[in-house]
């Protein structure tokens, strides 16, 4: 009787960590279109300068980026460490190398 009172508490904790978890995605989905329909509308309207629309629509798309490793690719779970050095390792020598590149091509 006790293991299965233990089970039963381990599936409705698994449950509720689950709904919990595609309660967030279902935000961090929403909030994804409602950046995406903002840089959208910022590109069309001619109110604001284009030199202050590419930088809102870089963080935009940042915020996009982060939303999607972090709650899409699970990699805020446990056990995603490698994968996680392996996707910032990638990042940073591309973030590098276009430094390289721009520094060598302008200056």
């Amino acid at each position: 009787m006790a293991k299965d009172t233990k089970t039963k508490s381990t599936t409705d904790f698994k449950k509720e960590a689950h709904k919990e978890e595609m309660k967030q995605q279902v935000v961090t989905f929403a909030l994804m279109i409602i950046f995406t329909i903002a840089a959208f509308a910022l590109v069309v309207s001619d109110v604001i300068d284009r030199y202050f629309i590419i930088p809102i629509i870089l963080l935009l798309a940042l915020v996009q980026v982060i939303f999607q490793l972090y709650y899409f690719m699970h990699m805020k779970n446990k056990g995603h460490e490698m994968p996680a050095l392996m996707i910032y390792g990638g990042i940073s020598v591309a973030v590098m190398t276009i430094l390289t590149f721009t520094t060598i091509i302008w200056w």
